[in-house]
This record gives C-alpha cells, sequence and structure tokens, in this order.
C-alpha cells in the first residue's frame, strides 16, 4: 500500500528530520518526500498506513500534512 500526502515542508534537513521520526514509529516501511513537487509530497509504502497518525505527527513537528486522495 502506498499513501501520498501533501505537506509544507520546505527544506531537506527537515524532511530527513521527519523521514527517520515517521521511521521510529513505522519501521518496516519505505518514507521519501518530494520536495520538488508543488505540494511537497510525502509518501509512505507500507503494509498499513494509518493517516491520521501520519497526520498528527507532522502536526506535532508543526508542519502541515494531508492525505491525497
Amino acid at each position: 500500500m502506498i499513501e501520498v500526502f501533501k505537506t509544507n515542508v520546505q527544506e531537506m534537513e527537515q524532511s530527513k528530520m521527519i523521514v527517520g521520526k515517521l521511521l521510529e514509529h513505522f519501521p518496516n516501511s519505505i518514507i521519501n518526500f518530494d520536495l520538488e513537487d508543488c505540494d511537497k509530497i510525502l509518501r509512505i509504502h507500507a503494509v498499513s498506513i494509518p493517516n491520521n497518525k501520519i497526520i498528527e505527527l507532522l502536526n506535532s513537528y508543526g508542519f502541515h500534512c494531508e492525505a491525497l486522495p
């Protein structure tokens, strides 16, 4: 399963920190950002992806995050 999220993450350092934190919660996932995309895309490839938990985690670090259809 792959989920795609729109974020307001701007910098590579921010994305690396977030990927690290997300991997702590979802260790068997493949997680990456596409900061070149206008929506600053966060992609998560995992067996199960709790969208609300992903959004809550990014919000807790001060970032906007919303699931894309």
